[in-house]
């Protein structure tokens, strides 16, 4: 039965551009992911009720802002162009046009949270609108679980839906090198090859995007948006920075550089374990064993992050 499925789609797929034919593999698979993702949600929904509500109100009301469809077309037009820029590299655009595109819809998502978090939790608590939701049988520690898991939906469905977009950009990119170059079109086995070498640097950009919207939930329970969107940035830019600082020559030969590199990555998160752009733009096989260690680490720091939302959002005067 599955042979004879295979030559049905095989027909189906006769005639289309080697690219096309990987991409539909890709996109049938992207398909399978949203579905799980719905079911998913509604499942955490069944069975945790009233977190759920939280989660599908706040899930909502982040869709239907106007920023998340600004930041969607944005992505799109941004992946979209990142094709045809003139990058003087000899061949080697496609690794720019990969790294370029992973940062961009990693930042995309990140921004998402950050002014999600700010604009469901921080305004609700100064406009006094919380007192509503809390004033009812809900627990403080549902209302920040219940925000946080809504600001994931609806950072997942765009980190999903630029993802997408992005892997065709690169299917297509590689045919269009190839035809730019006047080389060999590679063919629908070396495309879908090259998309999925990439893939594991999704999956790390999202890794990253769940421990830095926790971060930005347990800020938003205190400050509001600017505060937040600052102090966001500077982890960011220290998650990335100070590891290098601490494997650097500053660090052996100024001691008190590399004492306070050791503990700034002691109290932030490494966020240079997920920044394997490089190695994906080069590609190099990522390990599964270092997308699976990498995910554990992000859920155990946003889990942290977490647990220190809730202290800070426990003894905060909501009067």
């Amino acid at each position: 039965m599955l042979n004879v499925f295979q030559n049905d789609f095989s027909l189906l797929l006769f005639g289309l551009p080697n690219w096309m034919k990987a991409l539909t593999w890709i996109d049938a698979s992207a398909v399978g992911v949203l579905i799980g993702f719905l079911i998913l949600v509604l499942l955490f929904r069944a069975v945790f009720p009233k977190v759920g509500a939280i989660a599908w109100v706040t899930a909502k009301e982040t869709l239907l802002q106007p920023l998340f469809l600004i930041l969607m077309l944005a992505g799109i037009f941004g992946l979209f162009i990142f094709l045809f820029l003139p990058y003087h590299t000899l061949g080697e655009d496609i690794k720019i046009v990969v790294s370029q595109g992973l940062t961009l819809v990693k930042l995309f998502a990140i921004f998402l949270a950050i002014w999600s978090a700010s604009t469901s939790i921080a305004d609700e608590l100064e406009g006094k609108t919380a007192l509503m939701i809390l004033a009812k049988p809900v627990g403080r520690q549902r209302f920040v679980l219940g925000k946080y898991f809504g600001i994931m939906i609806a950072v997942t469905t765009l980190f999903l839906i630029l993802g997408l977009f992005f892997v065709n950009t690169i299917a297509y990119k590689l045919v269009y090198d190839a035809r730019e170059s006047a080389k060999d079109v590679p063919t629908a086995i070396e495309c879908y090859q090259y998309i999925v070498n990439i893939l594991p640097g999704l999956y790390l950009a999202f890794f990253e995007t769940i421990v830095l919207t926790a971060i930005s939930v347990a800020i938003s329970t205190r400050l509001s948006l600017l505060p937040n969107l600052t102090i966001c940035l500077t982890i960011y830019a220290l998650g990335h920075l100070v590891p290098m600082i601490v494997v650097s020559n500053a660090a052996v030969h100024m001691p008190l550089v590399g004492f306070f590199a050791n503990l700034v990555c002691a109290f932030l998160p490494v966020l240079d374990h997920f920044n394997m752009e490089t190695a994906v733009a080069m590609n190099r096989a990522v390990p599964n064993s270092y997308i699976l260690m990498s995910g554990l680490y992000s859920l155990i720091f946003a889990a942290v992050a977490m647990v220190l939302s809730l202290a800070l959002f426990e003894d905060r005067d909501l009067a």
